[in-house]
């Protein structure tokens, strides 16, 4: 039975501090950090099992453009725990506590090429993307992200909008696909651009991306580096022709990003 509440003390933000080193195996936020941003409009939501903390969602103030938003910066879960819904539980209830607190928006940013992520965040949770961010961070040395630059996809989660809170589904039967997967001779998915329209008119179109692209990465850097900088391309083409991804169908070998277009979403009048 996993457990769930809102971490507000500082022998939590050490317990999450811990966590987060076996997650990333990288450098820890400093727990005063932390401790002072949930006491500032921050949001932490912890997940336990057996009075252990397995996983966590950390989220901080923001504000843009005379609005204040959550920006949720960390969701991280101990690998022996994956797989079982906790990260969707995670940000229902931070969802809960930022409401409560007075936001309507959450932001975060996520790797465009991993579907694990992309499922959760656009087609479990309803987020929105319709901004990419190339090289986001800089350049990582972690597992996940070393040896590619860390462009990120940003979600905007409207907590309030119909779009969310009805789990209004945009799911075009026939999307016009831009690009597809093919195979080299050690049997890796390589990007193919298909022929690339003059203009992006249509209602919905298709991105397809590997399914395992860490495999991918370990396996192959060159082709790793070539997805990311050909679907690069491609996304940005569509957000700036006013398309928004809004799904990612999680098929056998690859997952396949759905856009449509952002002014056709029921975002409650926030278009922002």
């Amino acid at each position: 039975m996993i457990q769930y509440k809102e971490l507000k003390t500082m022998a939590e933000m050490e317990q999450m501090q811990e966590l987060e080193g076996r997650v990333w195996g990288m450098a820890t936020l400093p727990t005063h950090q932390t401790l002072t941003a949930v006491k500032n409009g921050g949001i932490i939501v912890g997940a336990y099992a057996d009075s252990k903390l397995v996983g966590f969602s950390y989220g901080f103030a923001g504000f843009d453009n005379g609005k204040s938003y959550l920006c949720s910066h960390m969701l991280g879960i101990d690998s022996a725990y994956r797989s079982q819904g906790i990260g969707e539980t995670l940000k229902q209830r931070q969802r809960e506590i930022a409401i409560q607190k007075g936001y309507d928006m959450m932001k975060w940013t996520y790797d465009p090429l991993e579907t694990r992520n992309a499922y959760l965040n656009l087609t479990k949770l309803n987020g929105i993307c319709n901004t990419y961010i190339e090289n986001c961070y800089g350049e990582m040395q972690d597992g996940f992200n070393k040896g590619l630059p860390s462009d990120r996809f940003e979600i905007h989660w409207h907590l309030k909008s119909p779009y969310v809170v009805e789990k209004q589904l945009v799911n075009p039967e026939n999307p016009i696909a831009l690009n597809t997967l093919t195979y080299n001779q050690a049997g890796l998915p390589a990007f193919h651009k298909g022929k690339q329209p003059p203009e992006l008119t249509e209602y919905s179109y298709s991105i397809n991306i590997p399914r395992d692209f860490q495999g991918l990465k370990a396996a192959s850097q060159d082709l790793a580096m070539d997805w990311r900088l050909q679907t690069r391309e491609l996304f940005q083409k569509l957000f700036k022709a006013g398309y928004a991804a809004v799904r990612l169908k999680a098929l056998e070998n690859y997952g396949k990003y759905i856009f449509v277009r952002k002014e056709n979403l029921d975002l409650g009048g926030d278009q922002s």
